[in-house]
């Protein structure tokens, strides 16, 4: 389980190099990070760059293993703040579509459980015996262990988007895959499934693992071929999405890590 570990954080520190280097493709911040208020932030070149350089900073030292623990809580501070601050104002204030439509919330959930997905990461116990001495870092530690809540929460919203939005949804399933309606649907229920179970802590080695491998097979069959079919789309739209799949598969399988390791401490206890 350690190496599991340790490819799911690779996963995820690889999708966040990614998404840091599209900032100084395109000179502006990606919808996912943040939206397009205040009027003239999402487009302001110098400060994508500045984060751009955090993103692919922190990302480069995930995918090294490097102070790990740290790194991780502070990435889910970053990615807590914005997708609060920002993502969920906007959409509920200020963006032109209403917040009772499912599909405008698909960028703030993608940042709420990347949140969440950081704070999975410094769970596991990468650094024996490290500790935080700063506040700050203090006070994330604690908001840490809710950060699976923050995932599930999305993969159960948009489990739903796929029976809302069906229609389109089954267009994203591979042509030379026949059913698309019945993947979709399939997929619906895997996601819904595999939030509620994470809600409830069942079988949580088993469904992360399952969801580990499912997101990471649609990364592979779905949006690498999609990405290379349309790269600059909506500013490369879809490649970001290569990233976001990854980076999502990488913490199920952490997630799995980190309560594999849980259930062999209770049993050499008993």
């Amino acid at each position: 389980m350690e190496q599991l570990a340790k490819a799911g954080r690779i996963f995820f520190g690889i999708g966040l190099i990614g998404i840091a280097i599209q900032h100084f493709m395109y000179s502006e911040f990606r919808p996912v990070i943040l939206p397009p208020w205040p009027e003239g932030w999402q487009s302001s070149a110098p400060a994508a760059w500045v984060f751009g350089v955090i993103f692919g900073l922190c990302g480069l030292l995930l995918v090294l293993g490097k102070n790990t623990k740290n790194v991780s809580l502070i990435l889910g501070g970053i990615f807590l703040f914005l997708s609060i601050a920002f993502q969920l104002v906007f959409t509920l204030f200020t963006s032109p579509n209403s917040p009772k439509h499912f599909g405008v919330w698909t960028d703030p959930l993608k940042e709420f459980a990347m949140a969440g997905q950081a704070f999975i990461i410094s769970m596991y116990p990468w650094e024996k015996n490290k500790t935080t001495s700063s506040p700050l870092l203090k006070f994330l530690e604690n908001i840490a262990p809710f950060g699976k809540y923050f995932f599930a929460t999305m993969l159960i919203i948009f489990g739903i988007d796929h029976f809302v939005y069906t229609d389109f949804v089954a267009t994203l399933v591979p042509d030379w895959l026949p059913g698309h309606v019945f993947w979709t649907y399939l997929g619906a229920i895997a996601l819904i499934g595999a939030g509620l179970a994470i809600f409830l802590n069942f079988q949580m080695v088993r469904v992360n693992i399952l969801l580990g491998l499912m997101l990471f097979i649609w990364f592979l069959i779905l949006h690498i071929p999609r990405g290379i079919a349309d790269p600059n789309g909506a500013k490369g739209n879809e490649i970001t999405s290569v990233f976001e799949a990854l980076a999502f598969s990488g913490a199920a399988f952490v997630l799995a890590a980190t309560y594999k390791r849980k259930l062999s401490a209770q049993l050499a206890k008993a």
